[in-house]
C-alpha cells in the first residue's frame, strides 16, 4: 500500500543518541587479539548454538550478503583451508575485516562465503595460484572467539573461530518499518537531485531513484542491494579524488617539462623517474603523497567503518535508519559544498540553489561529460 506523502517533520526520529561513527574504529565492535586469545582445550566448550568455522581475513575490505566474488588461492594455509572444506562437504567460511592499525584483531561481525566454483590452475600458473574460486556471500556471522589463536603466528594453519550464523527470517511488517523506509527513500532522493544540481562528477542516476531497494529479505531484491550500491559510489568518490590529486601533479609535470627542457607535445614522454624531477617537482611529489595519505585514508577507513557498522545491525530497521544516516550526511555535506560555491558565484540563478522545497522531478539533466554512476539504464540492475 502506497503510503501518503509526508514533511520531513512526520518521520520516525533517526535511532541514534550520537553519531554512529562518533568514536571512529571503536564505533564497531572487535574481537580481542589473537595475541590476547587463549586456545580451546575441548570441544565441549562451544556455545551449543555456535559452529566452527575458518577464517579468512582479506584486509580492510567490507563484504556484503548476496555479493559474489573470485579469489585468487596461493598460501599454503589457505589452499589447506579449500581442501578441508572440500573434504569435509561445507564448502563455506568467514571473511571478517581487519582492524586497521592492529593486526590479529578482527571485527566481530563477518560474513558467510559460500564455495561455487573451484578450478585447479596450478600448472598454468607455475603453481603461484593454486585454485580460482567463485563465492557468493549466504549470509552473516557473529564471531564469539578465535580458537587456534596460535595459528596466527605460526601460519602453519589456518584460524578457526567459534560463530553463529546470524538468522536473517523477517521480522513482522508494521506502519514504523513503513514510514522508515519511506524517509530512506525521500532522503535518496533529495541526494541524487542535489547531486545533479551540482553536477556531481560521481552521482547515481535519477533511474536509480525509482528503483531504489529497501524492503528486508534474503534474497538479491532488498536493501543490501541499495548498501553494496552505496559502497560502491563511495568507492567512485574517493577514486575521483585521487584522481584529481594526481592530474594536478600531472599537469605541473607538463608545464615543467615543456619549459625547463622545452619538449613539445609530441616530444613529452610516457614516463619520467623521480629522479629526473626538479627538486621543486621532487617535493612536490612527496607533497601529493602526504596529502593523498591524509586525505584519503580517512576518507577510506570512514566507507569501512560505515559498511561494517550497517553489517552488524541487528534488526532490519537500524539499517534502514543507518543508510538514511549516512544519505543524510552526504545531503549536508552537500549542501555545505553548494553554499560555498554560491559565495564565490556572481551569476549563480535560481537552479543552482538546492532546498527541501526543490521539486522532486526537477528537469535539471546532467552533464554529457560526467561520470555518472550505473550499471546498466537503471543503477541497481
Amino acid at each position: 500500500m502506497l503510503l501518503p506523502k509526508m514533511t520531513r517533520e512526520n518521520y520516525q526520529d533517526v535511532l541514534f543518541e550520537d553519531e554512529p561513527l562518533a568514536d571512529g574504529v571503536e564505533s564497531v565492535s572487535w574481537l580481542p587479539a589473537v595475541t590476547e586469545a587463549t586456545s580451546l582445550k575441548d570441544v565441549k566448550d562451544l556455545d551449543v548454538e555456535a559452529e566452527v568455522l575458518p577464517l579468512f581475513p582479506l584486509g580492510g575490505i567490507v563484504y556484503t550478503p548476496n555479493s559474489e566474488h573470485i579469489l585468487n588461492i596461493f598460501e599454503p594455509r589457505y589452499r589447506q583451508m579449500y581442501n578441508d572444506i572440500l573434504m569435509n562437504g561445507s564448502k563455506r567460511f568467514v571473511v571478517s575485516m581487519s582492524h586497521p592499525s592492529m593486526a590479529g584483531k578482527f571485527a566481530q561481525y563477518g560474513v558467510l562465503f559460500q564455495l561455487d566454483d573451484l578450478k585447479e590452475v596450478s600448472e598454468q600458473t607455475n603453481d603461484a595460484v593454486k585454485y580460482v574460486c567463485s563465492h557468493k556471500v549466504t549470509g552473516r556471522v557473529k564471531m564469539h572467539r578465535i580458537l587456534n589463536p596460535d595459528a596466527w603466528t605460526t601460519r602453519e594453519t589456518y584460524l578457526k573461530v567459534e560463530g553463529t550464523i546470524v538468522n536473517e527470517d523477517a521480522d513482522a511488517m508494521n506502519d514504523d518499518t513503513s514510514k522508515i523506509e519511506y524517509a530512506l527513500k525521500d532522503s535518496f532522493d533529495k541526494l541524487v537531485e542535489l547531486q545533479h544540481v551540482l553536477n556531481e562528477d560521481v552521482r547515481f542516476t535519477r533511474e536509480s531513484v525509482k528503483t531504489l531497494k529497501v524492503r528486508q529479505g534474503d534474497d538479491d531484491d532488498n536493501l543490501w542491494a541499495t548498501i553494496k550500491l552505496w559502497q560502491s559510489y563511495t568507492e567512485q568518490r574517493l577514486g575521483a579524488r585521487q584522481n584529481e590529486l594526481q592530474k594536478e601533479f600531472q599537469e605541473n609535470l607538463i608545464k615543467f617539462l615543456r619549459k625547463e627542457r622545452g619538449l613539445k607535445e609530441e616530444e613529452l614522454p610516457s614516463s619520467i623517474s623521480f629522479e629526473d624531477l626538479s627538486p621543486d617537482l621532487q617535493s612536490e611529489v612527496q607533497q601529493l603523497q602526504k596529502r593523498m595519505s591524509n586525505e584519503l585514508q580517512p576518507l577510506f577507513l570512514e566507507s569501512t567503518l560505515t559498511m561494517q557498522k550497517m553489517l552488524e545491525a541487528e534488526r532490519h530497521e537500524e539499517r534502514v535508519n543507518l543508510m538514511r544516516f549516512f544519505i543524510d550526511s552526504e545531503i549536508k555535506r552537500l549542501g555545505a559544498k553548494n553554499t560555498l560555491q554560491g559565495m564565490f558565484t556572481s551569476n549563480s540563478s535560481d537552479e543552482d540553489e538546492f532546498n527541501d522545497n526543490l521539486p522532486i522531478n526537477s528537469p535539471i539533466e546532467a552533464d554529457a561529460g560526467s561520470t555518472i554512476l550505473k550499471d546498466e539504464p537503471d543503477a541497481f540492475q
